[in-house]
């Protein structure tokens, strides 16, 4: 059955920390906090944008690292400080014609459980909370900011035809310093 459910898959929602992140967060000295992402989830990601999917970041976090970095994937549709996720979730679907069994959310915790619900394929990273697992209906065998994102999306791609690319670029999303690299 779910196999047969990402035929169906047009969009992505995602959490952020616990999910793209492994919910570490790092505390500088000076106050800034630092959270480490997946490359491979970084490439599944603008692949999934290049492919045509919609993606969509919905996360309580907020901070102006992760925005540069998912904005530097090609995602356009960034929600931080999100204060109802359901909110933002009726508003996606509504404005890009999708219905509920077109949409997999993947969430890591408690306040992920009420879009989880309404969404029509959610699923979670391995260490999710016990309540995030019961409403899944996919567990990633891989934990979250470890690969769990690409787990997805490369399951839906690979079951649509779109996930190999005869052209893929090394480009990842990561920031360009205009520094140059000679050996």
């Amino acid at each position: 059955m779910f196999l047969q459910q990402l035929h169906q898959i047009k969009a992505f929602v995602f959490d952020v920390d616990g999910v793209l992140t492994d919910g570490t967060v790092h505390v500088t000295e000076s106050g800034e906090q630092l959270r480490q992402f997946s490359i491979k989830d970084g490439y599944a990601l603008q692949l999934a944008i290049k492919r045509g999917y919609h993606i969509i970041i919905i996360s309580g976090g907020r901070s102006n690292g992760v925005a540069l970095r998912l904005r530097g994937l090609g995602i356009q549709d960034i929600h931080l400080a999100a204060e109802s996720k359901i909110d933002i979730y009726n508003e996606f679907i509504n404005n890009n014609d999708l219905k509920a069994e077109e949409v997999i959310y993947m969430g890591d915790d408690i306040p992920d459980l009420p879009v989880m619900k309404l969404v029509g394929l959610p699923v979670c990273p391995s260490d999710a909370a016990e309540e995030i697992k019961a409403v899944s209906k996919y567990i990633s065998p891989i934990s979250g900011g470890k690969g769990c994102v690409r787990d997805i999306i490369e399951k839906v791609l690979k079951i649509q035809n779109k996930w190999y690319d005869p052209t893929p670029s090394a480009h990842d999303g990561s920031i360009n310093t205009d520094e140059t690299l000679t050996l």
